[in-house]
């Protein structure tokens, strides 16, 4: 017994070192959203030792019935792994769990099994505060990754205090839009240096374009301020496109058209435009987010279908952007400029196109670009969006605390601001 729990251990261990936050490993592996019980527009934080859970969905294209487990993987505020201590250290229980419940889809052409759990269970749950890898994998075994997903787990130590305005800056002004945020520690937390506090800026929920502060602009005993609108300011972008998926024998008001198949449904979304020479406006979305859900009198779970979902974005006289990708952006592309959400030009329509089979359900997205040879820089909406300091974005404000001598950052604070509620 004692060295079959060595050998998961130092599996698990191994397999932190190669593996990556909100990566999708088996291409069978559809519509995964992790979100707090009951609110599936919230992001998956936990308060520690609290009675919150998290509910995890997803489905498997494969249509059969595997044996799939989860467990958790603590990391440090950048997300890199933490290597210092070991699971029992921050999990109580059994060091991962089986993934019990599923049912096979009805009635969709695409066939799929559908996984739920509820987390956490009480055989295994966080004792820590910090940064957690939800990691899910067949067969008990965790060389045989499947996807990863990010969720929080919060001891509330401090309080935070912040707004949003536009910066000062003439270069930042018109597109941008920056946070001040003053963070008061608990009394009891003893701070020897400004580097045992960190602080994470969030837009929209995505960790891409994470904005990390190590050096407050004003640091005094358990008091830290940061106003520095060169590292606290973030493009403002526009509000983002939508398409409503939830009916497939209805148009909705963003699709062109509809072909059904015997065994298959395509829907072509009207040709997108570029944007930044258009005159603002507001309307409510859900700032990159999705949701799954249908209006065609089904289970939204494991009745409503798969579509083959088309986009087009028809570039300034129809040319090809020089030396830039363009990347289809959002939570259901994980916010990743990859191979997945990078659109193929095509020359003799003169527009970007791209495929995804998406599952029913209503999609936020914006179209962003990337150098061709700087693939690790952040995407930009300068081309394609444009930006405009009146946009309405969440930003979300983590505070993490390390003592000296501390072996992982422990989240002791958060915050949710809006640009249209949080403003002087």
């Amino acid at each position: 017994m004692k060295r079959s729990l060595l050998f998961f251990f130092l599996t698990i261990t191994l397999a932190a070192n190669s593996q990556l936050p909100d990566h999708v490993y088996k291409s069978n592996i559809r519509s995964i959203r992790l979100h707090k019980a009951g609110d599936p527009y919230s992001y998956p934080i936990l308060r520690l030792n609290s009675v919150d859970d998290l509910d995890l969905y997803f489905d498997d294209l494969d249509g059969d019935i595997k044996y799939y487990y989860y467990t958790f993987h603590l990391c440090n505020a950048d997300w890199s792994p933490n290597t210092e201590l070991r699971p029992f250290d921050y999990l109580k229980g059994f060091l991962s769990n089986r993934i019990s419940t599923y049912r096979n889809s009805s009635i969709a052409f695409v066939k799929y099994t559908n996984y739920y759990v509820r987390l956490p269970d009480r055989n295994c749950s966080p004792t820590k505060s910090g940064n957690y890898l939800l990691k899910v994998f067949l067969d008990s075994d965790t060389s045989k990754i499947v996807f990863t997903k990010r969720l929080l787990v919060l001891d509330v130590r401090s309080s935070i205090t912040g707004s949003v305005m536009q910066p000062y800056s003439g270069t930042l002004f018109r597109t941008h839009q920056k946070l001040q945020v003053g963070v008061n520690l608990n009394p009891e937390l003893n701070v020897f240096n400004q580097q045992d506090v960190k602080v994470v800026l969030l837009q929209n929920y995505a960790w891409p374009t994470a904005v990390y502060l190590e050096r407050p602009t004003i640091f005094r005993g358990n008091y830290f301020e940061y106003t520095d609108e060169r590292t606290n300011s973030f493009p403002a972008g526009k509000e983002w496109r939508w398409i409503d998926l939830r009916s497939i024998r209805l148009m909705s008001d963003r699709m062109q058209r509809i072909d059904k198949q015997p065994t298959r449904t395509d829907v072509y979304i009207k040709p997108d435009n570029e944007r930044k020479q258009q005159i603002y406006y507001y309307y409510r979305d859900m700032n990159g987010f999705y949701s799954i859900e249908t209006t065609d009198n089904v289970n939204p779970f494991w009745q409503s279908d798969y579509v083959y979902t088309h986009f087009t974005f028809f570039p300034p006289g129809n040319q090809q952007y020089p030396e830039r990708d363009i990347y289809l952006y959002g939570e259901f592309t994980n916010y990743a400029t990859d191979e997945n959400s990078r659109m193929d030009f095509n020359v003799e329509k003169g527009a970007y196109e791209k495929t995804l089979l998406l599952k029913q359900g209503v999609y936020d997205y914006s179209y962003v670009t990337v150098p061709v040879k700087r693939s690790d820089e952040p995407p930009s909406f300068d081309n394609t969006e444009g930006n405009y300091p009146s946009t309405e974005n969440v930003y979300l404000v983590l505070v993490y605390y390390r003592p000296f001598g501390g072996r992982s950052d422990e989240l002791i604070g958060f915050a949710k601001l809006n640009s249209l509620l949080a403003r002087p």
